[in-house]
């Protein structure tokens, strides 16, 4: 029998080893599972898919290429004053109803998880009838309800007649902003209800009132769930404030359609107001996505990739041969 070569370390002892630890594999087994060569699995549904959805995107992009439609009027008008103070209006619109319907929907929620039955009850039926009322019906009621009070008196304070008084702004506000309170409100109760009930009880257990529980406690907890429903309103909202067009306020989609009756090109005016639409929602999906991540934080998954860490990600999947590692 050869003597041992000095330089090679003997092979260690699997009985002498700690208990728990992992037993290395036998030298035969070893070489078997490193001769594995790993193929990646070639997913041609995907390809056929992709081609597929080319091609029909190519075609429509062909038809409305082929259409009579004055596509040059589009550019002639993206940066009209008019156009842009329209859209100047939409975003004051989205903003200032969103922050409405979201102050009052935390109201209604804290309201709507009452002990107070007639609390909870004026919250439900505030709830249930700006629900169950289609927007645009709201914005016309609110617009002529000077049917029903000829005029508003509030003491020395204010006194007008109410057609003054229901400018299509204030129309616009309080039918955007009262109507998405009530959604807001189904929103917050979710997140509220996630939260643990043994937070409020260790927070009161502290000493702490009500109202500081939950603004200290219940609410930073329930932002992870209440974030995402709210960013999809901020962009649904955005969207609905194209309705107050009935009401001769001058945002957007009422900018187009009056720009389109004097240029003669109205339905080239429609694709114009949807392109600013197109951007100002992939702006807001964007910011959604950056605070989805920050309220994502603490959590025990991991935090999303970000765009650019996707892209790179990609880019360096690409180099890696057999889809392996780098």
């Amino acid at each position: 029998m050869s003597p041992a070569d000095p330089t090679t370390p003997p092979e260690p002892d699997p009985a002498s080893a700690p208990e728990g630890t992992p037993r290395p594999l036998p030298a035969e087994k070893r070489a078997a599972a490193e001769a594995i060569r790993a193929v990646p699995v070639r997913h041609y549904g995907r390809w056929v898919a992709a081609i597929v959805s080319l091609a029909v995107l190519g075609t429509l992009v062909y038809a409305f290429a082929q259409g009579k439609i004055n596509w040059g009027a589009v550019p002639d008008y993206f940066f009209d004053d008019r156009i842009l103070s329209g859209l100047g209006k939409t975003m004051l619109l989205t903003v200032v109803a969103m922050v409405i319907g979201i102050v009052g929907g935390v109201v209604l929620a804290v309201m709507r998880l009452s002990k107070n039955p007639v609390t909870s009850s004026i919250a439900w039926f505030y709830i249930w009838f700006f629900r169950g009322t289609p927007v645009l019906v709201q914005l016309m009621v609110w617009f002529n309800l000077g049917l029903v009070f000829e005029y508003i008196n509030l003491g020395p304070v204010y006194k007008d007649y109410w057609a003054s008084f229901m400018t299509p702004l204030l129309t616009a506000l309080l039918g955007l902003g009262l109507n998405e309170a009530a959604y807001m409100a189904e929103i917050c109760r979710a997140g509220l209800l996630a939260v643990d009930e043994g937070q409020t009880e260790a927070a009161q257990a502290l000493g702490m009132s009500h109202a500081k529980t939950l603004r200290r406690v219940v609410i930073p907890q329930a932002m992870r769930v209440i974030v995402p429903p709210t960013g999809n309103e901020v962009i649904n909202m955005l969207k609905t404030t194209s309705l107050v067009a009935a009401v001769q306020y001058p945002e957007l989609l009422r900018a187009a359609q009056d720009i389109g009756q004097v240029s003669g090109a109205p339905v080239e005016m429609l694709f114009l107001a949807a392109a600013w639409y197109l951007i100002l929602t992939s702006v807001l999906s964007i910011g959604q996505f950056y605070i989805e991540r920050y309220y994502a934080r603490g959590s025990s998954r991991a935090l999303p990739a970000t765009p650019w860490q996707k892209v790179r990600a990609s880019v360096l999947a690409v180099g890696r041969p057999n889809g392996g590692m780098a």
